[in-house]
């Protein structure tokens, strides 16, 4: 999952940005908002975590742009109001989800992992693929029975190819949705990850390399 934390407040920013590496979920910065949507306008994130009350560009005007443009992101508001019409005034503006401050980070985490998983998706709480199962809200993984553990960004990159179920998914994209804004466009971490992950994950091997388009998960039947 990627997410764009859009908080002004600097610590608060790097505080929830470092929390949510641990959870292997990457995270970009934009401290106002019309950072936020120079972002929007480059990348594919999952979900924006939109402070509402931030200098410039509005969130509320930041939520709006990202509904008119059908960017397809989830954007889960945080607010220090926690009045009922201001909840309300969020929702009318397109916001799918509110999280007052302050709040702990296991609960943001949780209803990240809950605002990826809509139906704009259609990924299950658990994905099950090629002999494999993924709980992202647990972080753990199964291969036959057998517990898999895994580094963050090995578990991220698994997620990103069990919800593409068989199909092929580019190192671009690899990229794009498990590293932040931060990553070299021609690092050989995505080979690197890819190997170790398939160490980790044991014979026979799960992730099938698709010569000069990327990888996809192997269930073992038959390619044309």
């Amino acid at each position: 999952m990627r997410v764009l934390v859009v908080e002004d407040e600097v610590y608060l920013a790097e505080a929830i940005q470092n929390g949510l590496r641990l959870e292997a979920i990457a995270a970009d910065l934009a401290p106002d908002g019309e950072a936020a949507l120079e972002r929007l306008g480059v990348h594919d994130y999952d979900v924006v975590v939109l402070d509402r009350d931030l200098p410039g560009v509005h969130g509320d005007e930041v939520c709006r742009r990202v509904v008119e443009r059908g960017l397809g992101c989830r954007v889960l508001m945080l607010t220090a109001a926690a009045g009922l019409t201001d909840k309300l005034d969020g929702f009318r503006l397109g916001a799918d989800d509110y999280l007052t401050k302050p709040f702990d980070l296991p609960e943001l985490v949780v209803r990240l992992r809950a605002l990826a998983r809509r139906p704009a998706r259609g990924t299950p709480p658990v994905v099950e693929y090629a002999g494999i199962r993924l709980d992202p809200f647990r972080r753990e993984v199964y291969r036959a029975g057998r517990y898999v553990a895994l580094a963050r960004k090995q578990f991220a990159v698994l997620e990103i190819l069990m919800t593409a179920r068989g199909g092929v998914v580019s190192a671009e994209e690899l990229l794009e949705r498990a590293w932040d804004e931060n990553a070299d466009p021609f690092t050989n971490a995505i080979r690197i990850t890819i190997s170790s992950l398939r160490a980790r994950l044991g014979e026979p091997s799960a992730i099938a390399t698709v010569p000069g388009v990327g990888y996809r998960m192997d269930d073992g039947s038959p390619r044309p």
